[in-house]
């Protein structure tokens, strides 16, 4: 069986209709594939620290997280937003358990290298997969919100795409960006498939822009820390994740450089 780790963005989880939770549920079932969800939440967490009057800094535009703030930060997606998923997912017949990588220290932390002013904002030094497993070999589907652990209990808030693409690399999965868009567009037409050069190319002539930046470059950034392929996919249409699975004719595909180099080997040998 296969892996595949869907991440999900806390400003699309409202858009979602139910078929893409039944969708997670027929991959694993009919194609037997292992799904991990990791999700963010983001909208969230900024309404509950406004509801609860707990003050925030900026530095550089990123908010500094304190103990306070991690206090926030974990009510709002290990619970709210981590059991809202799990209820669509049992709604749709499945069986799903939301945990965050502080259980069994599934994500082990560090500090970011830079992040001196930035408070407790780390990064994952390590994905521990024995509670991911055990989950997924009696049918169960993980549902894993973006905090992490160090050796010394500290709690530590990761960004979800950071997550995500370190739980894919371990588990040697396929990511699946979830947002609400189509994927890369050129001259309105769907573009399947993207190497890294090609989409800083698109960046730089301006073919990709607005607010397709930040998730083409999540998607590059994900490739750059090791998983072989990324797709970024919408969400918000329904069966998506299963067209693409039959199909592949939606979403943009991003694959690393040694794939596609075996493959165009491979291609070259059979010639």
């Amino acid at each position: 069986m296969s892996y595949i780790v869907i991440k999900c963005g806390g400003s699309v989880l409202d858009k979602l209709p139910d078929t893409f939770y039944k969708n997670i549920v027929e991959l694993m079932e009919q194609y037997h594939l292992k799904p991990i969800v990791v999700h963010g939440g983001g909208p969230v967490v900024s309404n509950l620290l406004q509801t609860l009057d707990v003050q925030t800094t900026f530095v550089n535009g990123m908010r500094v997280t304190t103990e306070e703030i991690l206090d926030v930060v974990e009510m709002g997606l290990s619970g709210i937003v981590n059991k809202k998923i799990v209820r669509e997912i049992t709604a749709q017949n499945g069986r799903a358990i939301g945990l965050s990588g502080v259980d069994n220290m599934t994500l082990e932390a560090e500090p970011l290298a830079s992040n001196h002013k930035l408070g407790y904002v780390g990064q994952v030094a390590s994905v521990h997969l024995t509670g991911l497993n055990a989950l997924l070999d009696k049918g169960i589907i993980p549902v894993l919100s973006p905090l992490a652990v160090d050796q010394q209990g500290q709690r530590w808030n990761i960004n979800a795409d950071l997550a995500a693409a370190a739980v894919a690399t371990t588990m040697q999965a396929s990511l699946y960006m979830i947002t609400d868009v189509d994927g890369v567009l050129h001259q309105d037409t769907l573009v399947p498939k993207l190497s890294a050069q090609e989409a800083e190319e698109m960046i730089d002539s301006g073919s990709i822009y607005g607010g397709m930046i930040p998730k083409v470059q999540a998607a590059l950034n994900s490739i750059e820390a090791g998983v072989r392929k990324v797709v970024i996919l919408n969400g918000a249409k329904k069966n998506s994740l299963m067209d693409f699975f039959i199909e592949e004719k939606t979403g943009t595909v991003f694959e690393s450089v040694q794939r596609r180099n075996k493959q165009t080997v491979a291609e070259e040998v059979s010639n």
